[in-house]
């Protein structure tokens, strides 16, 4: 059982850090392996300043949202598919795992104590963020002997803001996100730092996000800054609805293996491919892509209306949400929030 003891917080306004009132946490050690996890105020906490997290990058971390129901209750939305992902990056950080079940009931446990700021708005919703650090107090190159767990949340809205309307891209040339045989297909805090410079850059070229490309060739197409994407070829009943391939250096989003399900459900041919920035623009071009879309977490699904590649630049389609795009938004948002049939039984409630 997780312990409760909670204390209000005066709540931000700022996506991403309206912060809620509680925080769970639990220590791993070599001796003990997990100790209790136990449900407290989110607070301040004390850290030395040689924690091996801090230094050597030994951090691992989650997304996850919980929805409001058609009935007033809260569920989370495919829990137990964020736990493995969980442990898969913490085993490739030689970090411990934190068992599924633990998982779940600090899941449980914040969203059954700070449920109560997610209003009926189909809009918000709860976003939990699962985090994993070394905390040993130690300088030696290897992995620590010690180390954390918490489990947080904020109230959040639109990623993009309240109105879903098409992005603009940028195409990184220069940089490369992830390599074969390094951590893109995990959540680890590095993937993200190092992304950073690559969006300033975008955001200077006037887009709101970067498109990553393979680092051997920087030809093909994988991801959308933390997001994946998908193409869809054609339109009406023979759309084809597709995402890049999982390489191994690329996340295998929750969101995307929802969306390929989702899609195939509605009638749409749906898979994976190869796309080159080149096949993209001339595909544009002669009306074969016909819409773009980034998903995951926080972004839900969002449309993509322009590409930018260096000096030259292409519209997606008519550069506004497509057909598809919006009915396979409104496809998981119904999913989300209760509306619309659960066959696999994605939604988790919490009472």
């Amino acid at each position: 059982m997780i312990e409760t003891d909670t204390a209000a917080r005066a709540p931000h306004v700022e996506h991403g850090a309206q912060f809620t009132d509680s925080l769970v946490t639990a220590t791993w050690t070599p001796s003990v392996g997990w100790g209790p996890a136990g449900l407290g105020p989110l607070s301040h906490f004390a850290m030395h300043p040689g924690m091996i997290g801090l230094h050597y990058g030994q951090v691992v971390f989650e997304g996850l949202k919980a929805y409001r129901q058609a009935d007033g209750s809260m569920a989370v939305f495919r829990p137990r598919e964020n736990a493995r992902r969980f442990q898969r990056s913490a085993r490739r950080l030689a970090m411990p795992e934190v068992p599924e079940e633990m998982f779940l009931r600090a899941v449980e446990a914040v969203v059954a104590a700070d449920g109560r700021h997610v209003p009926d708005d189909p809009d918000v919703s709860l976003y939990l963020r699962p985090l994993l650090f070394a905390s040993e107090a130690n300088l030696m190159l290897r992995p620590a002997n010690e180390y954390t767990f918490m489990m947080m949340a904020f109230v959040a809205g639109g990623f993009f803001g309240g109105v879903v309307e098409p992005v603009r891209v940028w195409v990184s040339r220069s940089t490369a996100r992830a390599f074969p045989g390094g951590t893109g297909d995990v959540k680890c805090a590095a993937n993200y730092a190092g992304a950073f410079l690559a969006q300033r850059e975008a955001q200077m070229q006037g887009c709101h996000q970067v498109v990553w490309l393979d680092a051997g060739q920087r030809r093909w197409v994988e991801e959308l800054g933390g997001m994946n994407l998908f193409f869809v070829r054609g339109d009406g009943v023979d759309a084809e609805v597709l995402t890049p391939e999982l390489t191994g250096t690329l996340l295998p989003g929750v969101t995307r293996d929802t969306l390929l399900t989702l899609a195939s459900r509605l009638g749409y041919r749906a898979g994976t491919t190869r796309l080159t920035v080149e096949d993209w623009r001339r595909e544009c071009a002669a009306g074969v892509i016909t819409e773009v879309f980034a998903c995951g977490t926080a972004a839900v699904v969002t449309p993509v209306g322009s590409v930018r590649d260096g000096d030259t630049g292409w519209t997606v389609g008519d550069g506004q949400p497509g057909p598809v795009t919006r009915r396979l938004r409104q496809a998981l948002v119904d999913l989300h929030h209760g509306t619309a049939p659960d066959p696999d039984g994605w939604l988790h409630p919490v009472r």
